[in-house]
């Protein structure tokens, strides 16, 4: 069967049968990896996604054979710990996806050995430290120990201590604490009338995400800022955990399957009451849009958070058309360079961000469609930080052509990874923002 005869439907995903016993079979999960490893070699259209595939390709070319046979089932794991899960392999590049009967799903796959690797007790204090972000996240808010952190973490002497004990090297921009958390400055709702659109609910609850909650809660304020001035009522979540991604990306499932009960009820239940439910983050809403679902697939509550998930941008541009979003932008934002990240490209929305910034007059947007290299907590990892670095630089190049006035990602880890990856190539200084911080700014909302 040819690859056109086999694939002309959309790529379709099978739910993740993590709580099978062969799911964790070691020598099961060696003959998945041989069978899927040697169709890729076959193929390589994946060579220029990530270092997964060259780091594959190159093992496979080095046998006596030039077969994936050849190689030493051992050094399968190269090939799982350059996987970051960005998904894009499976949703833009693959032929052999289902309905194919090759029945391809590389990314599961690789989350399987991650899970399998993690039951076997091989996960590092590193590994467990970066993904633990509900723990971490406990430094935020405490002035004094949110000051002595951050500027621990801007010493060289502790960044270099930290790659010799941690192995986070130590040229990795990592992400401050904020002194206040986000429900700290978060404004209030002026709960207005509710207006639903054709498309859109027309009340939000804003699920933060650990990130926004505290790293940057500004971001946040910037979404509620808008919300607001769009006459859009809207709550945020009570209680919330981690999405479940950093242990996701780490194959720790049962620890996804934790997160997954505190926040499930809650969300269902906002949903239930006709709530869109915005994540300003896109690794969270791919969470609850397709990992989640895929993991919990008989799960009722799962299922109608999925249908209630939006991605803001998603949510706006739906409201715009709908006739019901304001256009009166105050602010022009010149040019801006947008980079569109993995997790936003796999959820198959388009490119809402762009569409919504270029609503705005005498803004000029030039779209950015690669991965940016840094994803989550992987990039910062010293043995992976430098191979990270090199897998955003046609991105750094490509927003650096345009001499930007601002540079953003809908994904603020990337962001900052782009904006290092400018600097050190000497490229001209660009405001880096967020795009809800761009948008808040265009209609005049920002201090």
């Amino acid at each position: 069967m040819s690859v056109r005869e086999g694939n002309l439907e959309a790529p379709t995903r099978h739910p993740l049968d993590w709580k099978s016993p062969d799911f964790y079979n070691e020598e099961k999960l060696n003959e998945e990896l041989e069978r899927v490893f040697d169709i890729c070699h076959g193929c390589r259209r994946c060579l220029s996604l990530c270092n997964a595939f060259p780091v594959l390709f190159d093992l496979v070319d080095e046998t006596e054979e030039g077969e994936v046979e050849g190689v030493a089932k051992r050094d399968f794991w190269k090939v799982v710990d350059q996987c970051y899960l960005c998904d894009v392999c499976y949703m833009t590049k693959c032929p052999y996806v289902a309905p194919h009967p090759w029945n391809l799903d590389f990314p599961h796959l690789m989350l399987r050995a991650k899970a399998v690797k993690h039951k076997k007790g091989e996960t590092t204090l590193r590994d467990k430290l970066l993904s633990s972000t509900d723990t971490l996240g406990k430094f935020a808010g405490i002035p004094i120990v949110t000051a002595t952190v951050n500027a621990v973490n801007k010493t060289g002497a502790m960044r270099s201590a930290m790659e010799r004990m941690l192995g986070v090297d130590k040229k990795a921009w990592i992400p401050p604490y904020a002194p206040k958390k986000f429900r700290a400055i978060a404004p209030k709702s002026d709960a207005p009338k509710v207006i639903d659109g054709e498309r859109t609910p027309g009340k939000v609850a804003i699920y933060a995400t650990c990130y926004i909650n505290f790293n940057e809660p500004g971001i946040g304020r910037d979404l509620l800022n808008v919300l607001r001035y769009n006459e859009i009522p809207y709550v945020i979540v009570e209680k919330e955990a981690c999405c479940g991604m950093p242990k996701l990306e780490l194959g720790a499932l049962d620890a996804v399957a934790a997160n997954k009960e505190v926040n499930m009820p809650r969300l269902a239940k906002l949903a239930a009451e006709g709530y869109a439910i915005v994540t300003p983050i896109p690794s969270c809403t791919l969470t609850f849009k397709q990992e989640l679902p895929l993991m919990f697939p008989e799960c009722a509550e799962t299922q109608v958070v999925k249908g209630a998930m939006w991605d803001p941008f998603e949510y706006f541009i739906a409201r715009h058309k709908d006739g019901l979003l304001k256009t009166d932008f105050k602010t022009p934002l010149g040019k801006v360079g947008y980079h569109v990240p993995c997790h936003s490209r796999v959820q198959n929305v388009g490119k809402k961000t762009a569409e919504t910034l270029q609503l705005i007059p005498d803004t000029e947007v030039k779209v950015v469609e690669r991965c940016s290299g840094h994803s989550g907590t992987w990039g910062v990892k010293k043995e992976y930080h430098a191979t990270a670095m090199k897998i955003g630089r046609p991105v750094f190049r490509a927003m650096g052509e345009a001499e930007p006035d601002y540079i953003s990602s809908d994904c603020q880890l990337a962001g900052h990874h782009i904006e290092q990856g400018m600097a050190e190539a000497g490229m001209k200084k660009a405001e880096m923002a967020h795009p809800l911080t761009l948008l808040a700014k265009a209609y005049g909302l920002t201090d």
